[in-house]
């Protein structure tokens, strides 16, 4: 059986959270190890420049990605990982797409609308005003990001799904001008069992809102953010609804089974919300502490770190190379003789 190809890329813009880990980062490191797949995890540094324009925001940002994925377990011996902008034929790649894509394609990515309609309702004249053309037409970077090494599966949540598409789009459009099967069309693969998780607010955890519980965080500030959380009134020994609590909500994402069914147990019984915020403290610490330990040791070592994303982008430009060798003899580039 052909074995299918998982690409994953994580902006390098902010520090890893729980949310962060729980819907990509741990079910991406169990797709590596699924002998089936071939998988490309990268730092997506090129996209964090389209609204990021701190250098030692994306530059510590990288670093503590990097550090994160290893510390958790990402097999880089099983698995392609390495920085986006270690590979130059991604953007030479973006430029041949660039040049097959339709203005109109762009027009409709969501990203762009919503700021354009942004910009109309605070009435300004100019409604593609502070738009970049990053912003516009990062879909096609996107693309080459997948199309280079030729991803069949691309996880992503339902508001990604759009830019799949478009990476279908714009590959079936450079097939027929080409005339060859240049590059496959990918899938979104939605991973409807990954849990979303809520913030201190109750909102989606999310760098956007200032809600999130960064990964490795000390002991003492971990457990002082979940003390954080947003809990109703309710007093101890008051029967509790464990459906749309922030708090049960990461127990499950951290628990076994038997674990999860206690503590509905628990909530049924009345647990007061100190002492369930104590309870979650211990069972995530517990989960993090080992990586949490590992990933101190790598901040601390980033010369291993540079020596891993170095191999990671050979791996990648070994084919990256070849791939681009290959469509700019299609398009008529190349030596005259």
């Amino acid at each position: 059986m052909e074995k299918r190809r998982v690409l994953t890329g994580i902006t390098t813009t902010g520090t890893p959270h729980l949310g962060n880990y729980v819907g990509a980062i741990r079910p991406a490191i169990e797709a590596s190890r699924d002998p089936n797949n071939e998988s490309f995890y990268f730092l997506a540094d090129l996209h964090a420049l389209i609204k990021c324009h701190d250098p030692k925001r994306v530059q510590e940002s990288r670093r503590e990605i990097a550090a994160t994925w290893l510390a958790l377990g990402l097999d880089t011996d099983n698995s392609v990982f390495y920085r986006q902008s270690d590979i130059p034929e991604i953007t030479e790649l973006t430029w041949l797409l660039t040049c097959v894509c339709a203005k109109g394609l762009m027009n409709r990515a969501h990203a762009y609308k919503a700021a354009v309609q942004d910009n109309e309702a605070e009435g300004g004249a100019d409604p593609d005003k502070g738009i970049t053309m990053g912003l516009f037409s990062y879909p096609v970077l996107m693309a080459a990001d997948i199309l280079m090494f030729n991803a069949t599966d691309v996880p992503v949540g339902r508001d990604q799904i759009q830019h799949i598409e478009m990476a279908r789009d714009v590959a079936g459009r450079f097939n027929h001008i080409y005339k060859g099967q240049y590059f496959k069309l990918p899938e979104a693969r939605i991973e409807e069992s990954v849990a979303v998780l809520n913030g201190l607010d109750g909102r989606k955890m999310s760098k956007s809102y200032n809600n999130t519980i960064p990964l490795f965080v000390p002991e003492k500030k971990l457990l002082k953010l979940i003390r954080k959380i947003k809990t109703n009134s309710l007093e101890p020994g008051e029967p509790k609804s464990t459906e749309d609590c922030t708090l049960f909500q990461i127990w499950q994402a951290f628990a076994d089974e038997n674990q999860i069914a206690d503590m509905r147990q628990q909530y049924e019984n009345g647990i007061g919300w100190g002492d369930m915020k104590n309870a979650l403290f211990e069972l995530v610490n517990d989960h993090l502490k080992e990586p949490r330990s590992k990933y101190e040791e790598l901040m601390n070592d980033m010369g291993y770190v540079e020596e891993v994303m170095q191999k990671g982008a050979e791996k990648a430009r070994a084919e990256a190379g070849a791939r681009i060798d290959l469509l700019r003899k299609t398009v008529g580039f190349g030596s005259f003789v």
